[in-house]
């Protein structure tokens, strides 16, 4: 990791550069996968499952025989836990519920706000190396809650076709209407424009690399909404000499064995701990099953120390975390401060991992600085407000008039005449 002792404000732009290409890069190939996927549907799928997946499939619907195969492969161990988190995730994100608004803004004025659930939702869960089922959790489970009809879930399949038993069972678990063995630009391509198999959506969620998160920004311009641009995972830490060097370590190399393109960095105001974390990342990223991807992303990785807690937090707040843990004595000071984080994990004893996993909280957040003007996914991501106004004789005659008015100083005579003939009616 590379260290920085007390840099100069202006240099803070470089240091805190994600390791991302750019959109430049990478939107040749997927406007190409998405005109194909248009044009020839589940052609074009097929044909770049084949050469992004390796595997050539005739049906990439999954069966519910399927299912039931898979969900006996998957031990009573795993099964529990997944319930346990299932619990955590529902009761939060069921406590996000908000009930009618309904006020009279003028007499004989009645005006109303309601929330109805988006019909048909898209969920990409990453596959390959690290098949994320816990994902589901966090994206079917308010889904569900919300009352959306479709839930249609497209994951990339193995070398052999198949599909990790734990999505199949957690996907089931949790009310996946339609499961789909389709990864990578073609999945997002197939959920925007519909296929002979696969239903166009109204609204696509979840992660992914750089490809992906593309893609689904593309989605945009064909009508189709999205959560938000969630592409690869980062983490910062900040802590002080009171904090455990191993637990920050430790949550560093969390998120660096997502993927060679995810970031970590950790900002203290105690120069000993730098080094000690330094000492700690070196001896665990040893002894780590995803070394070669954990160690890829620790060079994108740094170690920023600062004199005081304003300029840390300045800093934090520039770059604007997806995940941020605080561990210091002063935690208040940092999470009454903090602006711009996808999720705050507080206190030596809430490591990321409990937020990606079981406490209840969403793990779908906003990457690479869109923590400053997008939120994490939550109940409201699978729901649309909508407003309803009824207005009595009295209420026209009371507020009528003023709609003439403006209505003609806007030049827009039939908006004015709408509201003329009613008054006229009842005089």
């Amino acid at each position: 990791m590379k260290k920085f002792v007390n840099p100069k404000e202006s240099e803070w732009a470089d240091i805190l550069k994600r390791p991302t290409q750019t959109v430049a890069d990478i939107e040749e190939t997927v406007n190409q996968v998405f005109l194909e996927v248009q044009n020839k549907g589940n052609e074009a799928v097929a044909k770049y499952t084949e050469l992004f997946d390796g595997v050539n499939l005739e049906n990439t619907r999954v069966s519910s025989e399927e299912i039931k195969n898979g969900e006996a492969k998957v031990s009573s161990e795993l099964k529990q836990a997944i319930k346990l988190a299932k619990k955590n995730i529902e009761k939060f994100h069921a406590a996000q519920k908000t009930n009618k608004i309904e006020i009279e803004t003028s007499p004989g004025v009645l005006c109303w706000q309601e929330k109805r659930p988006i019909q048909k939702v898209g969920l990409y869960i990453p596959g390959g190396s690290a098949p994320l089922f816990s994902t589901i959790l966090m994206l079917a489970a308010p889904a569900s809650i919300a009352g959306c009809k479709e839930i249609v879930l497209c994951t990339p399949p193995d070398k052999n076709g198949q599909i990790n038993p734990a999505i199949l069972y957690t996907a089931a678990l949790c009310g996946v209407t339609k499961i789909f063995k389709i990864g990578g630009i073609q999945a997002i391509a197939a959920m925007t424009f519909g296929t002979q198999t696969v239903p166009k959506v109204y609204k696509i969620f979840g992660p992914g690399n750089q490809f992906v998160t593309v893609a689904k920004q593309l989605a945009t311009k064909y009508n189709v909404a999205i959560d938000m641009p969630a592409g690869p995972s980062e983490l910062l830490v900040f802590a002080d000499e009171t904090a455990n060097a191993s637990f920050i370590a430790s949550d560093l190399l969390s998120q660096a064995e997502h993927g060679t393109d995810s970031q970590v960095i950790f900002v203290t105001t105690a120069k000993d701990l730098l080094k000690k974390v330094e000492k700690e990342v070196e001896a665990q990223l040893e002894v780590t099953p995803r070394k070669d991807i954990a160690n890829k992303s620790i060079e994108n990785s740094r170690l920023v120390y600062l004199q005081d807690d304003k300029a840390a937090l300045k800093l934090i707040n520039e770059y604007g975390p997806e995940h941020f843990i605080v561990a210091a004595k002063n935690e208040d000071f940092y999470v009454e401060g903090i602006q711009n984080a996808g999720s705050v994990f507080i206190g030596s004893f809430t490591p990321e991992s409990a937020g990606d996993y079981a406490s209840g909280t969403n793990h779908t957040l906003p990457t690479n600085a869109y923590a400053k003007q997008y939120s994490g996914v939550n109940l409201d991501s699978f729901l649309k407000s909508m407003t309803f106004q009824k207005i009595s004789k009295e209420g026209i005659k009371k507020i009528g008039p003023a709609i003439e008015i403006m209505a003609e100083a806007e030049g827009l005579h039939a908006h004015k005449n709408a509201v003329s003939l009613r008054l006229k009616e009842l005089e």
